[in-house]
C-alpha cells in the first residue's frame, strides 16, 4: 500500500507563518498567564509551540524554516522562562525573531540575492536584472520594517501589561506591515506616473527610472 505523499507548505504559507506562525502560543501565554501565573504560562505556549509543529508535519508531512525557527525559539526561551521563574524572556521570542528576519534580509542583499527574488524565482517567475534594484530596495525596507518591529516588541515585552504585548504579537505587526505596503504601493505608483510624464516630456532620452 502506498502512502500519497502530503503537499509541501507554499510560499503564501510560508509569509502566512512569518506573521501567524507563534500566535497561539502567544495566546495560551496570555490566558494561562493571566489565571496561573507566567511559569503555567510558559507551559502553555510551549505546548502549542510543540502543536504547531506537530500540525504541519501531520498536514505537509513537512514543516516550514519559519515555523521551525519560531517554535525552537518558543521552547528554548521557554525553558529560560521556566529556569529563572520569569516570563520575560519567554515574550521576548517576537522581538528575537522579527530582530532575526530583518538580519535574514538584509543579509540576502549582502549575497546578492534578495529575499524577495529568491520568492518570487521559487514559484516559477523570472525577475529581469531592470527589476531587480526595484525588489532589492524593498527588501532593505522590509528588513528596515522588521527591525523597527523587534525594538518595539522589546519595549513591550519589558513594559507593557501582557494583554497589551499579545496585542502587538497578534494584530499590531500584521497591520502595520499591511499599512506600510499599501504605502509601498501608493509610492510605486507615484513613481510610475511621475516616469510615464517624464518620458513624455523628453522623449527616449529621459533618464530610467531608479528606484
Amino acid at each position: 500500500m502506498t502512502s500519497t505523499p502530503g503537499k509541501k507548505p507554499s510560499a503564501k504559507a510560508a509569509m502566512a507563518s512569518l506573521f501567524f506562525g507563534g500566535l497561539l502560543p502567544v495566546i495560551a501565554f496570555t490566558l494561562i498567564e493571566d489565571k496561573y501565573g507566567p511559569l503555567w504560562g510558559t507551559v502553555a505556549g510551549m505546548a502549542f509551540g510543540l502543536g504547531e509543529i506537530t500540525y504541519e508535519k501531520i498536514r505537509f508531512k513537512s514543516v516550514a524554516k519559519m515555523t521551525w525557527v519560531g517554535n525552537l525559539m518558543i521552547l528554548l526561551l521557554g525553558i529560560l522562562s521556566i529556569a529563572s521563574q520569569d516570563g520575560i524572556w519567554f515574550k521576548l521570542q517576537p522581538a528575537i525573531f522579527e530582530a532575526f528576519f530583518a538580519i535574514f534580509l538584509w543579509g540576502s542583499l549582502l549575497m546578492k540575492k534578495s529575499f524577495l527574488i529568491m520568492m518570487a524565482e521559487k514559484q516559477g517567475n523570472q525577475i529581469p536584472d531592470s527589476a531587480k534594484p526595484f525588489f532589492n530596495g524593498i527588501t532593505f525596507r522590509v528588513g528596515l520594517f522588521f527591525a523597527i518591529q523587534a525594538a518595539l516588541a522589546t519595549w513591550a515585552a519589558i513594559s507593557w501589561s501582557t494583554a497589551a504585548w499579545a496585542m502587538l504579537k497578534g494584530v499590531g505587526v500584521t497591520v502595520s506591515f499591511l499599512v506600510y505596503m499599501a504605502l509601498e504601493i501608493l509610492w510605486l505608483r507615484a513613481r510610475m506616473l511621475r516616469l510615464q510624464a517624464s518620458q513624455k516630456k523628453g522623449g527616449e532620452g529621459s533618464p530610467p527610472c531608479s528606484f
